[in-house]
């Protein structure tokens, strides 16, 4: 139990000390923080943990219980070729577990009192991220689109936090323990963009659905999987008579047809990744400077 460094001023305080110092925390805000960031991707993976279930649910045409599995038209665009069937696979098989064991990383008592553990812990989550990436990479050419926002942001995403998981890694080594906690926590909060960009990815969609019309080139194969049968998509699409051709389909979460909702999801996608990207990166800077200047232990 880490001893507070000055009385409580209040009953709330002292209230509250009682639950962050037996776990770790000296300070209440990295309490606070620590519990925003990792409820937050808790509860993100949480969630997904069903995903693994990968013929079931993610790609189900219609999952059990009425749970919702990948946005629209991404499994059409995963199983089209082997190898982004087993990037898909390899992305959510690994990730998720990672993502769940990162948080007690995070929990100061661990590090403290279970070392081992820490150890292990790091070793199986650095293994787990580089598959997981390497799944994300093979499959960006065709998420959401795949346009070259989308790729491009990936491929940064990838190089930011595995980058960061390298020179935490190389300071562990140095025994440079400030310098290794600071990288961990880049590259989970730069991991946890993708958990922000989906926030935004809905809201984007939505607006633009309401300010529209705003159009995304889509393949006619691609539309397919949404119809029953052909004939219904080249009543929609005169244009898809031929296949591999391409048609502009209206971005429309309120359209009622799936392939508009797809066309919306994937014109915000790239943008979000970026935007949510940018504000994670410059969150983290903000707090890692503030906590050196203010002398501050980092979590």
């Amino acid at each position: 139990m880490v001893a507070p460094s000055r009385p409580p001023s209040n009953a709330f305080v002292a209230a509250v000390r009682n639950v962050y110092n037996p776990i770790g925390f000296s300070k209440g805000y990295n309490f606070i923080l620590w519990f925003i960031f990792a409820g937050g991707l808790l509860g993100f993976v949480l969630a997904r943990l069903m995903f693994l279930d990968y013929g079931g649910i993610f790609c189900a045409a219609h999952p059990a219980g009425g749970v919702k599995g990948a946005a629209p038209g991404e499994c059409w665009s995963y199983n089209s070729k082997t190898y982004l069937k087993v990037g898909i696979k390899l992305h959510l098989f690994t990730i998720l577990p990672a993502g769940l064991l990162a948080i007690f990383q995070f929990i100061p008592i661990i590090r403290y009192k279970v070392i081992l553990f820490h150890r292990i812990n790091g070793y199986a989550i650095l293994l787990l991220s580089v598959v997981g990436t390497a799944g994300a990479l093979m499959i960006a050419r065709v998420s959401f689109g795949g346009g070259i926002e989308t790729q491009t942001v990936v491929g940064l995403l990838a190089i930011l936090f595995l980058g960061s998981l390298s020179i935490a890694y190389y300071n562990i080594k140095k025994l440079q323990l400030e310098q290794h906690r600071a990288w961990m926590l880049r590259a989970w909060i730069y991991a946890g963009a993708i958990i922000t960009c989906r926030i935004i990815m809905i809201s984007a969609a939505t607006i633009i659905s309401l300010w529209g019309p705003f159009y995304k080139a889509e393949k006619c194969d691609k539309l397919t999987s949404f119809y029953k049968s052909n004939a219904a998509l080249l009543e929609e699409y005169p244009s898809c008579d031929q296949s591999g051709s391409y048609v502009a389909v209206k971005a429309d979460m309120n359209a009622g047809n799936a392939g508009n909702a797809a066309a919306a999801l994937d014109l915000s996608f790239g943008m979000s990744v970026w935007l949510a990207l940018a504000l994670h990166a410059i969150g983290i800077e903000i707090y890692v400077s503030d906590s050196v200047k203010h002398g501050f232990c980092l979590p």
